[in-house]
């Protein structure tokens, strides 16, 4: 059984597999693509071991949909709003962008870019997680991976928030995405809010959130 979950803000992606292993009472459970604590949208949860088994080849290439708010004038330890923070521009310098701006820098980062994951993420270095590495204190080195941005459309900007709608290939850290536009826009950012609303062919309209999950089973 595959599903369509919808993940709200706040559970990690480990967190909706034990609440899918409790509620199916299968022991075989496993997601395809994590998203951060903080995240919310479409998270596709195989149940079962031939059903864990196709999760790799069902989202293997898939492109995914992003709506993301970034907050520009500040930066974070890990990109996102859970972590410290560690730089902040002068709120006039954010205020000073125009919608012509940012959509230039937009284009700069549309299409085939050279992106380096965040160094708060689940890659590992030598078998251990990267974030764990960076929570100790070290600097895990991480490479500079090709990913594809297929869209980044500009929704609205009330500074400091800036809204986008991302489509990108899958292994595309929108953490970095975010930290990257801020950089060329001489500001610094973070990224506040995530959603993701598609997964290749699923979509967060036909999401099942854990509520509908727990009542029927």
């Amino acid at each position: 059984m595959i599903l369509n979950l919808l993940k709200p803000a706040g559970p990690s992606s480990h967190d909706v597999v034990d609440i899918v292993r409790r509620v199916t009472r299968e022991k075989r459970v496993g997601h395809g693509g994590t998203l951060d604590p903080f995240a919310e949208g479409v998270l596709i949860v195989g149940v079962g071991r031939e059903s864990t088994k196709k999760l790799e080849q069902i989202l293997k290439g898939s492109d995914k949909e992003y709506l993301a708010t970034l907050k520009l004038g500040e930066t974070t330890a890990t990109g996102d709003p859970e972590g410290e923070i560690t730089g902040m521009a002068a709120i006039s310098k954010v205020n000073a962008l125009t919608e012509d701006d940012i959509k230039k820098v937009l284009r700069r980062f549309t299409g085939e870019i050279e992106q380096t994951p965040p160094a708060y993420s689940a890659l590992k270095i030598k078998g251990v997680p990267a974030y764990k590495l960076a929570r100790r204190g070290e600097k895990p080195t991480l490479h500079k991976r090709i990913v594809q941005i297929k869209e980044l459309k500009f929704i609205d900007f009330h500074p400091p928030l800036l809204n986008v709608r991302a489509v990108v290939s899958s292994g595309t850290y929108i953490r970095s995405l975010a930290e990257d536009i801020g950089r060329a826009l001489g500001v610094g950012a973070h990224l506040q809010e995530l959603v993701r609303t598609r997964v290749g062919e699923f979509r967060i309209e036909d999401s099942q959130t854990l509520e509908n999950l727990e009542a029927h089973g």
